[in-house]
């Protein structure tokens, strides 16, 4: 499997155009249009049913779109799902860790889903636990840890095959200040390290302050795309969080 380090700079991480899904007479997305180049921490924030959910599912192929395209690394996920989704690491917002096996076992058992050879798999779980902190866990059941360190389980196993692109679907959700800031932490570790670039979903608006780029999705639609600071002077000015609550109501 390709390491997304090898893969050209020249090619964004992520490209959509004119997305659109409905469920029913309900539009979830309606025309959506991002482009993500390599390096770049982008908070997609909308508020709850903004179509966040639906967007992580199409780009992880558990929904198809009705209409337009995504392009991962270059690679149509229409056209070339496979090749697409193996430059893809997900954190879903509900967590899919096995709770009867160790922190090892699930992380070998996704390391054997990508096809990394075991010698590989080892180093770069152990590289991954001891950066999260994690290696004294490693032998523990995932039921024994805090939510905090699930999620921490769960960044390692999305990046050992070395994606080069993230998403995270509101991966914060029930976690205290220490362990939301410590996850966001290790994923800007990662983006900084590989050039990778990442999609985190979130309505929090604190979790957008650090970000490279925010985008504001509200019933489907950009409203806003640009730094913290761009958008928050295109939604009216203030603070991003005052910006962000009168755009979406």
């Amino acid at each position: 499997m390709t390491d997304a380090t090898t893969l050209t700079a020249a090619a964004p991480r992520l490209q959509i155009d004119a997305l659109a899904k409905s469920y029913g007479e309900r539009r979830a997305l309606a025309g959506l249009s991002v482009t993500l180049q390599a390096g770049c921490f982008a908070v997609l924030l909308g508020p709850n049913g903004a179509g966040k959910s639906t967007l992580f599912q199409v780009l992880t192929g558990l929904f198809a779109a009705d209409a337009g395209e995504v392009r991962v690394d270059g690679h149509s996920l229409r056209r070339s799902a496979v090749a697409a989704l193996a430059h893809i690491g997900v954190v879903f917002q509900q967590m899919s860790l096995d709770l009867d096996l160790s922190v090892l076992q699930n992380l070998r058992f996704h390391a054997d889903l990508h096809g990394l050879a075991r010698k590989v798999a080892a180093e770069r779980i152990a590289a991954g636990c001891e950066a999260a902190g994690l290696t004294p866990d490693l032998m523990r059941p995932v039921r024994e840890l805090s939510g905090g360190n699930r999620r921490k389980v769960e960044l390692v196993r999305a990046l050992l095959h070395r994606p080069s692109l993230l998403l995270m679907d509101e991966p914060t959700v029930g976690l205290d200040p220490k362990s939301r800031r410590e996850l966001r932490l290790g994923v800007l570790a990662d983006v900084r390290a590989r050039a990778s670039s990442v999609l985190w979903a979130t309505h929090l608006v604190e979790e957008a302050d650090a970000a490279d780029r925010v985008l504001v999705l509200h019933k489907g639609r950009l409203l806003a795309d640009g730094t913290p600071a761009e958008v928050t002077a295109l939604l009216g000015g203030g603070t991003l969080e005052d910006a962000f609550i009168r755009a979406t109501g």
